[in-house]
């Protein structure tokens, strides 16, 4: 989400006059968010031609239903997904009505704009806008290496992101990787502890459903301690490498016979979109995604990808087999859905659809 918002701020700035407020992290968020009406008037005085105030969460939009003293403005707001289906009653009963006070809001995904008319969003007033990319391909660096075990090159596969529960990783781990046959490995990358810390184990203590808040609010790796079993258990199937650089990710994106996103749905949380499909795919990688959510809307089967039916065993493992046997033939494939991913998906794209969004919304 910060990335989107980085890539819109300053990408809408080539065509259109932006102001912003920003979170910079010197100051609690609490505070940031008990100043923002009296920031937004103070700079609506300071440039009278403001026409559109853009909220690009869900959170600050919540905040900001609250807010007096602008109502000439056109008001819009972004929806990444976890800030439409957080399931806090009162946030769901409450606030998400609130929303509808909008001009226009924004989805990340055609999944985040069906969550959000399912919680009594008016359809009307819902707009799908895809998030962009960064070309991976073309930050690589020129020298690339296969990942070596026991100092020989052998075929991998690739993960990428926070072990969170709907990530899918430790179901991948336990039901997929150990029935495929050969020499190959399950490399997974992103920040991982590989002992829990002491907020891991307080929050066990803690009632399941308060438990359940708080972790999907922050981020918690929910997902963690039944993937440090699962590395123990498959060792030579399975290596976590935590958090690499981007020279690094880039090479080891390049080389992976596929990169595997095998999201599972859990309940009050989702996959806005799938950024990371979209990078992956840009390295040139082949990219096998659950067909779930918002990924659904960054991964186009057979076009920029592979999507698989989520929690399908006997699919995936069918699936992953045949790149395994096959890997001429998916590497030609890579290159194809690599090009669509090109063509299509870009930040510039995605400002200039914000943008026409904006000035169409200054003349209703």
């Amino acid at each position: 989400m910060e990335k989107q918002s980085f890539e819109l701020i300053n990408s809408a700035a080539l065509y259109l006059k932006v102001h912003t407020l920003v979170y910079d992290n010197n100051e609690s968020i609490l505070t940031f968010f008990f100043h923002l009406n009296r920031r937004i008037i103070s700079k609506i005085k300071a440039n009278p031609s403001i026409k559109v105030i853009h909220f690009n969460d869900g959170l600050a939009a919540a905040a900001a239903s609250f807010h007096k003293g602008y109502p000439h403005l056109k008001r819009a707001v972004t929806l990444h997904g976890l800030d439409i289906v957080f399931p806090l009653r009162y946030f769901q009963r409450r606030i998400i009505p609130r929303f509808n006070s909008f001009d226009q809001i924004f989805a990340v995904s055609q999944a985040t704009a069906d969550a959000a008319v399912l919680r009594g969003i008016k359809p009307s007033k819902v707009t799908v806008i895809p998030n962009g990319v960064d070309p991976i391909h073309l930050c690589a660096p020129a020298k690339s290496t296969q990942y070596k075990d026991n100092k020989k090159d052998i075929p991998y596969f690739i993960t990428l992101g926070r072990p969170v529960k709907r990530k899918g990783f430790s179901w991948l781990m336990k039901h997929v990787i150990p029935v495929i046959e050969g020499d190959f490995k399950l490399l997974m990358v992103g920040p991982f502890d590989q002992n829990p810390s002491w907020k891991e184990r307080l929050l066990h203590f803690l009632p399941k459903k308060l438990n359940t808040l708080i972790t999907l609010f922050l981020g918690f790796p929910t997902d963690q301690n039944e993937m440090r079993i699962l590395l123990k258990t498959y060792p030579d199937k399975i290596q976590h490498l935590g958090k690499v650089s981007f020279d690094q990710l880039s090479i080891l994106l390049a080389n992976a016979h596929a990169f595997l996103m095998p999201n599972i749905e859990v309940i009050g949380d989702m996959e806005g979109f799938g950024l990371v499909c979209l990078e992956a795919s840009t390295a040139g990688t082949l990219v096998v995604a659950a067909e779930l959510e918002g990924i659904t809307s960054a991964v186009k089967h057979n076009r920029n990808g592979l999507l698989l039916a989520s929690q399908n065993h006997a699919a995936w493992i069918e699936q992953l087999q045949a790149i395994l046997n096959t890997p001429d033939h998916y590497k030609k494939l890579s290159v194809e859905f690599k090009h669509h991913t090109l063509a299509h998906y870009s930040w510039d794209i995605m400002a200039r659809s914000y943008c026409q969004a904006f000035v169409d919304l200054c003349g209703q």
